[in-house]
């Protein structure tokens, strides 16, 4: 078995890893290899704003996950699209940059990550980005990140914010200034009408470092442990396994699924679970794929009578063949739409400190993540409760590194959740039947439908049809209690030269959609392993 050596092997090219391969080969003198599963990002599909539509259904660039049987949602199995390709799953996604509510920070901070408030990772943001509204006390210009509005936006976005203002949500331009609350225009990150994934703003310009080795169509299948110190990884490149060595630290940034399951691969996690599995246990650590969050999702689905919809219907070939024209001249016009074009942020009650619900307005008939077309024009409206209280977890289904692991997010298994997400539901159906929208739908709803409206209808409706909004987390968490797998600086617990960084080291999730936060997760990490690096030597007696 073939094998080189590195300072720093980073396993995951997404949000998180691209950022901190590219600020660890900042430093000349030391070798960086970052090792991704999936294939190169060289695709129109993913340059192309409207390709989400295609990238969702095919498994390209796409791990095209499945979870276990969901009891509280009739036994179904969900479809987890999560991204296998340079940048990750901001190589698949809708592009929206949000960073979350203050107290969400504050909230990691005060469960046993200090160092993780908003006043920390605030700074970070803001200097990560590159807003073309220009720079203000919210918002930066100089990053590498680009963030921009939509250059022609749906007019049905318009029309959705005026009715959320009528059914009594402030009007809101910018998510990620003073306040969250309200309803507006999503900021995405674009430039120029294309995708600015995190393999755009970070890796684009660094793969001709010297120091720095990209591996493509990498599949980590785990991490090589002498005692209790990380000290590289096995990896399956080209159909042949190789050991590639880190005489520093081995970084996982894997995401919320496939970073657990390296670690308890490696046999790092839940005695039970491993045994079961058929792994050696090398390090107990029962947290680890434990504390699975993720945002669940229901839709309101209105026709649309204005002829402004994305649809498929009669005459959809020639609107679309004369859009991609526009969008190959010009960068602009349908193709560059993010699909998800305006949403807003709402509280379910006067006491609430932070919103519960998120909304993401599509100008569009989407239904099974848009694998499935459906004929016609409408307006879907996705519903999502922020903050559930469930619980699942990722475990291994075996011990064999290129089987899917067992994913349960057990979703609704927590009472609370039901209650608000079926009252976000109800606010969603609200909105959409507000004149601004009602005038253009003739006042008829498709999805949940006119025979739904009592509560016990609206939850059938749920269990048979809420689905991922695409944000798991959590289950690699940062704390210092028993079930914590990280400290605040990201490092394994009980593990020498191991650190985690990605969304699975969030204690909890974050109001919103969760790329922009995993890049300053990231940022924090490459931070923590630079001091470390510059740290001079600990005394001897």
């Amino acid at each position: 078995m073939s094998s080189e050596s590195f300072d720093y092997v980073v396993v995951g090219a997404g949000s998180a890893g691209a950022v901190i391969a590219n600020r660890l080969s900042a430093d000349p003198q030391v070798r960086v290899c970052l090792l991704e599963a999936g294939k190169p990002d060289h695709s129109r599909m993913i340059d192309i704003p409207l390709g989400i539509v295609g990238l969702l259904r095919f498994k390209t660039y796409n791990w095209y996950y499945h979870t276990a049987p969901q009891a509280e949602l009739n036994n179904r199995r969900l479809y987890w699209p999560r991204g296998k390709t340079l940048g990750g799953s901001s190589s698949i996604n809708a592009m929206i940059y949000m960073r979350g509510h203050p107290e969400d920070y504050d909230e990691w901070r005060d469960l046993g990550a200090p160092g993780w408030g908003w006043e920390d990772v605030f700074p970070l943001f803001r200097a990560m980005e590159r807003n073309e509204r220009g720079a203000d006390a919210f918002h930066g210009d100089a990053g590498e990140l680009n963030v921009a509005d939509l250059g022609n936006p749906n007019p049905l976005g318009a029309a959705f914010i005026r009715a959320g203002v009528e059914a009594g949500l402030p009007a809101n331009p910018d998510f990620n200034g003073a306040a969250q609350e309200g309803v507006g225009p999503y900021q995405v990150t674009q430039k120029q009408g294309r995708r600015f994934s995190a393999a755009r703003a970070f890796l684009d310009g660094i793969r001709q470092r010297a120091n720095l080795r990209i591996e493509t169509g990498a599949h980590v299948a785990r991490v090589l442990l002498e005692g209790k110190r990380a000290v590289g990884v096995e990896v399956r490149i080209g159909g042949t396994m190789r050991r590639i060595a880190a005489r520093r630290e081995v970084i996982l940034c894997g995401g919320a699924i496939n970073s657990p399951q390296l670690l308890q691969l490696s046999g790092i996690g839940p005695r039970e679970v491993l045994a079961r599995a058929g792994v050696e246990l090398v390090h107990e650590l029962p947290g680890v794929g434990a504390n699975l969050q993720d945002h669940l999702d229901v839709s309101v689905i209105v026709p649309d009578r204005s002829g402004n919809s994305i649809g498929v219907a009669g005459n959809t070939l020639p609107r679309a063949i004369a859009a991609f024209f526009e969008y190959r001249r010009n960068g602009s016009g349908m193709f560059q739409s993010n699909a998800a074009e305006a949403g807003g942020f709402a509280r379910l009650t006067p006491e609430s400190r932070r919103p519960e619900i998120q909304f993401h307005f599509l100008p569009t008939i989407l239904r099974d993540h848009g694998r499935k077309p459906v004929w016609g024009h409408g307006m879907t409206l996705h519903c999502c409760q922020l903050r559930p209280k469930s619980r699942g977890s990722i475990t291994l289904r075996s011990a064999d590194p290129f089987a899917e692991p067992v994913i349960d997010p057990a979703y609704l298994s927590h009472p609370d959740d039901l209650g608000e997400l079926l009252a976000g539901l109800k606010l969603g159906r609200r909105i959409m039947a507000s004149p601004a929208i009602a005038s253009l739908s003739g006042g008829r709803e498709i999805d949940p439908g006119p025979a739904r409206q009592d509560d016990a209808a609206l939850i059938d409706f749920i269990r048979a049809g809420a689905e991922t909004i695409y944000h798991p987390v959590g289950t690699c968490r940062m704390g210092q209690d028993g079930m914590a797998v990280v400290d605040d600086r990201l490092r394994v617990r009980g593990i020498d030269g191991l650190r985690v960084a990605d969304a699975s080291i969030m204690p909890r999730l974050i109001g919103g959609n969760t790329s922009a936060p995993c890049m300053v997760i990231g940022e924090k990490a490459a931070g923590f392993i630079r001091a470390a690096r510059n740290a001079p030597p600990a005394a001897t007696g």
